[in-house]
């Protein structure tokens, strides 16, 4: 990690103001002064900043509730972003496990873990992620068993993997799949027929969006919802 990187992670400093402490001589890195902003850091080595230990917090892990409008981007110039709705101190440390169309709500989640990342984005690891649709017409019998058996969807080599449905009203599902292909959902359902009018993320895995969180806000995982990945 790059020794800017390190200090506002370890000290909460924006990378600016990182880079002007470590210019500014007023970082050590191993007992020795340390001028390069870019010089790489190792587990094990000693940095100090005005004399004083500087060391990584944890692992990071939250759930936030997407609200529709935002994109699942770490940055975009001109669209509000997931990670805006965080604190900046904050956001710089989290990428996204698992995005979310801009128009889709729902769960959310983001980590300073590659590993774990990896773990809940992985085609690999068969992680099932619920949708809650909203669709334009009824979902026929024949519709849902197409569904539950798996789609060729139009430009794909092979078939959906077979997805669980689950009837909550008329015009209404809960749509559970273990694969994340380019706006999956609308396609499997435009591929029976019909249209998703509204589309809410809801779980992943066992890690379901917390009923207590409003559109744009957050809470820290839990320690047993970090293990069920």
């Amino acid at each position: 990690m790059r020794l800017d990187q390190y200090l506002a992670s370890g000290t909460g400093l924006s990378r600016k103001d990182a880079k002007r402490a470590i210019t500014g001589k007023r970082v050590q890195v191993n007992g020795q002064l340390c001028r390069s902003t870019s010089a790489n850091i190792n587990t094990g080595d000693s940095v100090l900043l005005d004399g004083e230990p500087v060391t990584l917090p944890g692992e990071l892990y939250l759930m936030l509730h997407k609200p529709a409008g935002v994109i699942s981007a770490t940055t975009d110039s001109s669209q509000p972003t997931a990670l805006d709705l965080l604190p900046p101190e904050l956001a710089r440390q989290l990428h996204i496990a698992g995005r979310l169309d801009k128009d889709t709500t729902g769960l959310l989640l983001l980590t300073s873990d590659g590993q774990w990342s990896h773990r809940v984005t992985s085609p690999r690891r068969d992680c099932p992620k619920t949708y809650r649709v909203q669709l334009a017409e009824p979902l026929t019998a024949e519709a849902r068993q197409a569904l539950e058996q798996g789609i060729q969807l139009n430009g794909e080599d092979t078939a959906t993997r077979p997805a669980r449905v689950l009837a909550c009203s008329e015009q209404e599902i809960e749509l559970t799949i273990s694969e994340g292909r380019y706006h999956q959902v609308k396609r499997m359902l435009a591929a029976v027929g019909n249209h998703v009018t509204a589309l809410h993320r809801q779980r992943i895995g066992a890690i379901e969006l917390d009923a207590g969180l409003a559109p744009g806000q957050f809470r820290e995982l839990t320690r047993s919802e970090i293990d069920s990945v």
